[in-house]
């Protein structure tokens, strides 16, 4: 009895991503990143493999329905396929690489920037059941989507063909796309972020301290402060979630903030590295070397040859 039943599951998992595919298609019909006009839902399309490239992700839930694309964390790979989501509770820089994408099928994905102030009001009901928490403690996370988890995406996608009921459905189905989440071994993470008091939570609140300060002279004993816990507590917890310490983190930050300065608005490297908050060009110079591998400009240069924009 246990063959057709997961036959039958399969057969379903399979006829909805196939609803997704051409949904995503007709919405981003070419290569690159489409916005769409529901809030927080960004639809991608790529066609070819690519090295792999220093991103960054905020709180967010992407849903792969075509190719296949592998993140690292702290030396850790997360590889998502056809019908995984990927999950990231907190703002965390992280390398990625397309690993599986071409013109006759390329990959394909949709993004869902999360708001945490949703994540905390279904938390706060007392029916919401609780799920296996997972052993690992990082900010992110992969799992495979239930088929009850695609169809709400489906729906979603669907709100786009009928723009006059987004203002009045798409937040009924974004909240049980988080719901959906929350149930999984993968959304224990969430929960812990969302939950005020929590260790998790508090480590949180130094993250987006750290994001919106980022060129600012960091001081442990203030972001500590901030996180309202000692500054070795702090330490440890920010190295669980994020994989490195609070002051690579702001490193990581401000590198990628330069990058995307220079890249977008066309600013130079000296300027770049003053306006994130670097006393010395020198350092600046050798630290971007470090981390993306060749000098500012001609990183630049090779990121526009390419056509590869970290996101």
């Amino acid at each position: 009895m246990a063959k057709p039943a997961r036959k039958i599951a399969n057969s379903a998992e399979m006829d909805v991503r196939t609803e997704l595919v051409s949904r995503i298609v007709a919405h981003a019909p070419t290569v690159g990143e489409h916005s769409t006009a529901i809030p927080g839902l960004v639809l991608f399309r790529r066609t070819q493999a690519t090295a792999c490239y220093r991103a960054a992700v905020e709180p967010s839930l992407t849903f792969f329905v075509q190719g296949k694309k592998r993140m690292s964390l702290g030396g850790t790979p997360y590889l998502c396929g056809p019908s995984s989501f990927f999950l990231s509770s907190i703002d965390v820089p992280i390398e990625s690489q397309i690993v599986e994408a071409s013109e006759e099928v390329p990959l394909l994905s949709m993004l869902l920037r999360l708001d945490m102030s949703i994540v905390r009001e279904i938390l706060n009901r007392e029916e919401l059941p609780e799920a296996e928490v997972p052993s690992h403690r990082r900010g992110v996370a992969v799992g495979q989507a239930s088929v009850g988890l695609l169809r709400a995406c489906s729906r979603l996608m669907e709100l786009l063909d009928t723009p006059e009921d987004i203002p009045f459905i798409s937040h009924l189905i974004q909240r049980e796309i988080i719901y959906r989440i929350l149930g999984t071994p993968q959304g224990a993470r969430l929960r812990t972020i969302a939950t005020t008091g929590d260790l998790g939570n508090r480590t949180a609140r130094a993250i987006t301290w750290l994001r919106d300060n980022y060129a600012k002279r960091l001081h442990m004993e203030e972001l500590a402060a901030t996180a309202r816990m000692g500054v070795s507590t702090l330490h440890h917890q920010f190295r669980a979630l994020t994989a490195m310490s609070p002051l690579q983190y702001q490193k990581q930050l401000r590198l990628q903030r330069a990058r995307e300065r220079m890249l977008m608005e066309g600013m130079d490297a000296t300027s770049a590295a003053y306006e994130v908050g670097y006393e010395s060009v020198s350092q600046f110079n050798r630290e971007y070397s470090r981390f993306f591998g060749q000098p500012p400009m001609r990183d630049i240069k090779t990121l526009r040859a390419t056509s590869v924009v970290a996101a």
